[in-house]
This record gives C-alpha cells, structure tokens and sequence, in this order.
C-alpha cells in the first residue's frame, strides 16, 4: 500500500506552539522533507525527535516532489514541514499535494501556526472577510497589476514583507490604496512581538527615522462599501446619459431595463431618463 504525506504546520517562533499531533506524527512517519534542514534540526533536537530527514524547497519543489511520491508510492510516510508556520501557505507545499493527488497518494493536513491568521486576529481590524496576497510580487509589472486588484478590494487584506523592504511596500500601497486604517505585526509569538496600529502614512513617517526590524505581516482594511457606491456615483456623472444607456444595452438587456437601471445608478426617476432621451 502507498504511504501517506503530511503536511505539519510548526511554530512561527514560539516552540511550544507545536501541537502534540505534530510531535507524534513526526516521530512516527519514515521521512521528514524540510525546506531547510540546517533550521528544522534545531526544532527537532529540542523535541528529541530522530526521523530521517531530507530537503525539499522553492527550487527543488518539482524535481523532487517525484522522487518523494516514489518513495511514498513504496509505502514511506513523509512529514513535509516548513521554516516555520503552515506547509503551502506562501511556503513549499502546495505543489507537492497536488501532485500526490494526481498520483493517488493521500494527503493530509496538521493544523497549527499561520503568521497570516495570527496577525489578522491581532489586528484589530475585521476579520470575518480577509483576502491574503503573501509577499507582493517584485516583478514591476506584475506587482502594480496586483496592487491594482486591491485598489477596490473590500475585505481586509493580508500582506507579508521582509523588513529591508518595508518601506517601499508602505509606499507602493499609499500610492496605490490611500491612507489607510492597518496593523504593522512584528516578531509574531516571539518575546518582541508587537503589534503597531496605526495608518499607512504615519508608518511611512515612522520609519524615516528608524530602522525596520523583524518579519513583518501588514493588516490592511479594506475599502468600505459607501466609499465603492459613492466612486461609482462619481464615474457616471463623467459620461453622457447615453453612452451610459449603451453599456447596458450592450449587455443585451432591454432598452426599458437598461433606462431603469441608468436611472438607479444617477439616484434619479426613471421618467427623467426617458423625457431627457425623448428630447
């Protein structure tokens, strides 16, 4: 019978944030793929667990995600564990399950540490609707369509950051979102953990006389509704009536449909619509 891949969530720097599952899943599976061995030594010599290790990382998560699926295909159970936090979650990992899957291998998850849902729940900002980009893309191009995707974004939203980057992320995000409501988190679980509230301006200020230090999650809030209905009311005053009518009769919808919902999106009466139009 074929072995069995977990993936084990460890802690993001608190040691006794590992679950006791974990513990016993690693003691127990036949091989332990770690993103880096020298760092996952220390965490399993302080729990004195002596499993088998080997590397599996950002530039090997293809090549030898097929030598683990043969070795799993043999009957080997492998633990695949992270630097720290959840396997998968901007972290090695998603590539590797979806492989097992399609070889038909079973996967399973250990749940435990995400530096992303530690933060959101310190925040203080909401959290029942949140949309998590991990690190930005440093690519120009493909970092400025991202940050344009978040521009109307309404759900809080999650970004990770290296903190001799920080800065500039703080500026992509005013240039591109406003000033806005966030949460700085740093050091999560750590002895230095902090949590800064602030906004993104007065964090940019902050830093002009300081040095950034430590893993950094930003919390951002999200564009309210009112904010959303109210560029929209903006945006429409700037065409015509009818070049407004086209977008929806484009659409296929009927003339008299499309007058009703011209009429609610200029917050006036549909008979205005058609006297201006009969004109």
């Amino acid at each position: 019978m074929s072995g069995r891949l977990y993936l084990c969530a460890t802690p993001i720097g608190n040691l006794e944030d590992i679950t006791l599952r974990v513990l016993r899943t690693l003691q127990e599976v036949d091989l332990i793929a770690a993103e880096d061995t020298r760092n996952s030594i220390k965490l399993l010599n302080h729990f004195e667990i002596k499993t088998p290790m080997t590397s599996y990382h950002e530039y090997n998560k293809i090549e030898k995600a097929y030598t683990l699926i043969e070795k799993m295909q043999n009957g080997m159970n492998i633990a695949l564990i992270t630097d720290a936090g959840t396997p998968g979650i901007s972290d090695p990992g998603e590539e590797l399950a979806a492989m097992c899957y399609d070889a038909g291998i079973e996967v399973t998850s250990l749940p435990g540490p995400a530096a992303c849902i530690t933060a959101l729940t310190l925040s203080g900002l909401p959290t029942r609707r949140f949309a998590f980009e991990a690190f930005l893309p440093m690519e120009k191009k493909e970092r400025r369509e991202i940050l344009s995707e978040l521009v109307n974004e309404t759900r809080t939203i999650i970004i990770y950051e290296a903190p001799h980057k920080l800065v500039r992320t703080l500026k992509d995000l005013y240039e591109t979102l406003g000033n806005r409501r966030m949460t700085l988190c740093r050091e999560l679980t750590k002895k230095h953990e902090t949590a800064f509230r602030t906004t993104i301006a007065d964090l940019i200020a902050h830093y002009e006389n300081e040095k950034p230090l430590g893993e950094c999650v930003l919390v951002i809030e999200g564009k309210s509704r009112q904010e959303l209905k109210e560029e929209a009311v903006a945006s429409w005053e700037e065409i015509s009536i009818e070049e407004h009518m086209e977008i929806y009769e484009k659409q296929g919808i009927s003339r008299k449909d499309a007058m009703k919902q011209v009429a609610k999106d200029r917050g006036v009466s549909k008979r205005d619509i058609y006297s201006y139009l009969m004109k």
